[in-house]
């Protein structure tokens, strides 16, 4: 079976988008770190061993840090980055089972050929009554440029070739929290909105964020020059704004789950109820 994403090369962009040392595109990581801190300090509890899980940057570490709310947090990444870095690739969790109280990963899940299979392995890292959160890009994300990509390249060349990767809706997600056995799981979305002197300036940025192309299945033949310009023409007919800046959507999927616990509230067994539920909406059963 194919797989979808070109792991080693998503690894060695990152390291290089890391070595060049360019944070002007870290705002989609501030955000999610914002977010992620957020819906953290409203959780009446402590987390004494925290892991974050190829946060790439560590700033998602550092913010949640800053809550109060966590003891200790290590991180991993596919790189050394600090003497508490554990190293493994986006596919695997290197932890022993049970022995972190919160797991979060912040914009790396949308990137995995196994995501099942990952979820599955931090639901076993958590020890009982855990928590995992997580922030990934979904279904919406880029859409502008996957649609003008697909129009100019079809237009120039006859034929095209994915250049934007697909991306799971919150449907998906929440699916995938419950087969991987979360308790409580919760999902939501929010879309956010950047804008971009032209179509060059957006590729600038997910060059930064080490987010350029990595399907297994693109083109390894060059994109000629005609095809971009005429993607950029059509951005810009399509979706520019009154000042001729371009819009480019991300959407942010928020998902979070605990690993099960007897302490925790659970659903009635089916028969149980002491009131009818006629009763209890005080209207005529028919």
């Amino acid at each position: 079976m194919e797989l979808l994403f070109d792991q080693p090369l998503i690894e060695a962009r990152r390291a290089r988008a890391l070595g060049a040392g360019d944070r002007s595109a870290a705002f989609l990581l501030e955000i999610a770190a914002q977010e992620l801190a957020d819906r953290l300090d409203v959780v009446e509890r402590r987390f004494e061993e925290a892991v974050e899980l190829h946060g790439y940057t560590g700033q998602v570490a550092e913010r949640l840090m800053a809550t109060g709310k966590i003891g200790h947090v290590r991180r991993v990444e596919t790189a050394a980055d600090g003497p508490e870095t554990l190293v493994a690739p986006l596919e695997r969790v290197p932890l022993a089972p049970a022995s972190a109280n919160l797991i979060v990963s912040p914009l790396s899940l949308h990137l995995t050929n196994d995501t099942p299979g990952v979820f599955i392995q931090v639901r076993r890292a958590l020890a009982p009554d855990g928590l995992f959160l997580a922030a990934i890009p979904g279904a919406g994300t880029l859409q502008e440029l996957r649609e003008v990509m697909l129009a100019a390249e079809s237009e120039v060349t006859g034929g095209a070739s994915p250049r934007v990767i697909p991306f799971a809706d919150v449907r998906e997600v929440g699916g995938l929290l419950q087969r991987a056995g979360f308790a409580l799981p919760v999902v939501d979305s929010d879309s956010y909105t950047v804008r971009y002197d032209s179509l060059f300036a957006l590729a600038r940025d997910l060059r930064a964020m080490g987010m350029a192309n990595p399907l297994t299945g693109r083109s390894r033949t060059p994109l000629p020059r005609k095809v971009l310009m005429r993607a950029a023409e059509l951005y810009a007919t399509r979706y520019a704004d009154p000042d001729g800046r371009i819009r480019a959507t991300f959407t942010l999927i928020y998902a979070s789950g605990w690993a099960p616990h007897e302490s925790q509230q659970q659903p009635l067994k089916p028969g149980s109820a002491k009131m009818r539920l006629a009763d209890a909406l005080k209207v005529k059963e028919d």
